[in-house]
């Protein structure tokens, strides 16, 4: 199913997975954003988000990002955004959350416009259970298989996507994750993709449940080290 922004679909030439923050300009701040929308899944963006601001840097910041200044979770939990949708195109890395009204807001005219200026070519954009339903609406998913959560599986399929029976999948600068306790691989993906797999590695051990620290460690790792590192292939990518 073709993309709600229009992207043309060409392919590029992808070598090894790059510690991007290698390819930064020197000074260059790096800003990670979790998009939360009304109905959010609390797990789905607060994991990813204590995750991500293990990272200690002054240029690392990470931020709940919101079309509104105050979300409600699908529990009820308000939260206020830390940044609104016009940071979106300037972020190194995009994270989807989920929630109960993805499926609605997938409908959404409006937000898919807003939404449209994700970029994968210069962008790490990653999806979370139903948020793997936006990037399939935004096209970004063509020709890529994702994961997802059981209950949006089915929408997932429809909008002509694989659906993988695993935790996380990730081809070039994409990624999806299914399962709320896979944010945790979104996260350490992102931060292994930016700062590589020692400062993924620490993020993760900070938050393991002792007495299974290394054990939890290595089985996170397990999952996304297959992405971080590839031979040179074609990949889809929005042109």
């Amino acid at each position: 199913m073709g993309g709600f922004a229009g992207h043309c679909i060409c392919s590029i030439r992808s070598g090894e997975a790059k510690n991007l923050d290698s390819t930064r300009p020197p000074g260059t701040a790096m800003h990670l954003a979790i998009l939360t929308l009304d109905g959010f899944n609390e797990l789905d963006s607060l994991i990813a988000l204590g995750i991500l601001n293990r990272i200690r840097r002054p240029d690392w910041r990470v931020s709940l990002l919101a079309p509104t200044p105050w979300v409600t979770s699908m529990n009820g939990v308000r939260l206020e955004r830390q940044a609104g949708l016009d940071e979106l195109a300037d972020c190194a890395a995009v994270l989807v959350g989920s929630g109960i009204r993805t499926r609605e807001f997938a409908q959404d005219r409006t937000l898919l416009e807003q939404l449209s200026v994700l970029d994968p070519r210069r962008q790490l954009i990653g999806a979370q259970c139903s948020g793997t339903l936006l990037l399939a609406r935004l096209g970004l998913l063509d020709g890529v298989p994702g994961c997802t959560d059981l209950t949006t599986k089915p929408w997932v399929q429809e909008a002509g996507i694989e659906v993988l029976e695993q935790p996380f999948f990730a081809r070039g600068n994409l990624a999806t994750a299914g399962g709320c306790l896979a944010s945790s691989y979104l996260a350490a993906w992102t931060i292994a993709r930016l700062l590589g797999r020692e400062a993924a590695a620490e993020a993760l051990h900070y938050v393991a449940p002792v007495g299974e620290k290394e054990d939890y460690v290595q089985r996170a790792l397990g999952n996304i080290e297959p992405y971080l590192s590839h031979p040179s292939r074609e990949v889809a990518s929005a042109c």
